[in-house]
């Protein structure tokens, strides 16, 4: 299907694909943009489930940043009611990466602890709101200045610290020692014996980049006897099938969570089309506290759509 873009998210992997470091998979798109919101605008044969003029917030192959964008149809969901164009934009990376690490990989259960790093990360504040409301977990999280950690706090962590501190024995003794069931990361490299040494016993290690390093030497031998996992994920090239199977969820489990205010979506700041560098000089600095939107369309950015429901 076609979707006439009015909103396009900013991501961690757009910038990563501007420095060469990401690149599409086969059959993608090289413009990039991974999360969309707009109008639907053409559907192609098969499809039963959307109209043309339809209102929808979708996760795509690539793209985004763009005034028409293409995407499979299952990936497309409806825009939380109560929720703009921009609002609506923010939503499918983050949420579909937060669910698909925490609730389908890690498999947190309710009442564990969990380490989220990059706590004020579009990633990081979807997977702090869903660990707490769907699973009630102790959530830690850890954050760059005073601000973002308050954020995290807000949001429903327990605690947060600052990742440039011993963040691994503030968390030992903020959990008696015990440390942790899970943690969420995107820096791996020389810290990855640290967070391994930070998981309880059948602990659950989730990366989703290696900023800080491609490689590490962690203790296979402690690995084996604790029954540590160690997994990670890329969303990108999985097929459509597979992401329709997310989005279903987070349109079950937690787009009601979002519509009566339990679960909040935080705009760091809307960029207009034209100002695209500077969007991307946001994430390059690492100023944002959730997410970047790209206004694609001016004229009805900021328009709360008729909700209708997606079969």
């Amino acid at each position: 299907m076609l979707i006439r873009v009015v909103a396009a998210g900013i991501n961690r992997p757009d910038v990563q694909q501007r420095r060469g470091l990401y690149p599409p998979p086969p059959g993608a798109s090289d413009i990039p943009g991974l999360d969309v919101a707009g109008l639907v605008e053409e559907i192609g044969p098969g499809v039963e489930t959307l109209k043309v003029g339809m209102p929808v917030c979708a996760l795509v192959n690539g793209g985004g940043y763009a005034e028409f964008c293409l995407a499979p149809a299952v990936q497309c969901m409806s825009i939380p009611r109560g929720l703009n164009f921009i609002e609506g934009a923010s939503l499918p990376e983050v949420f579909f990466t937060a669910w698909n690490n925490l609730i389908w990989l890690a498999r947190l259960s309710e009442g564990e602890a969990l380490l989220i790093h990059g706590g004020t990360s579009g990633v990081g504040m979807a997977g702090i709101q869903i660990a707490w409301h769907l699973r009630r977990a102790m959530i830690f999280a850890t954050a760059g200045n005073l601000e973002k950690r308050e954020v995290c706090l807000a949001i429903g962590a327990s605690a947060a610290v600052d990742y440039r501190s011993d963040w691994d024995d503030e968390i030992r003794g903020l959990t008696d020692g015990a440390g942790v069931d899970v943690i969420l990361d995107g820096q791996a490299g020389p810290n990855t014996q640290r967070q391994l040494d930070l998981l309880k016993t059948d602990g659950r290690l989730v990366f989703i980049a290696s900023h800080e390093g491609e490689t590490a030497e962690v203790n296979i031998r402690s690995l084996v006897r604790r029954r540590l996992t160690i997994t990670g994920s890329t969303l990108r090239p999985r097929p459509s099938d597979y992401k329709g199977r997310l989005a279903r969820e987070l349109v079950t489990h937690v787009w009601p969570l979002i519509e009566d205010g339990r679960i909040k979506t935080h705009i760091h700041q809307a960029v207009a089309f034209h100002q695209v560098k500077d969007a991307h000089v946001i994430l390059d600095e690492n100023r944002q506290i959730g997410k970047v939107v790209l206004i694609v369309d001016p004229a009805i950015a900021t328009t709360v759509p008729e909700p209708k429901q997606l079969r």
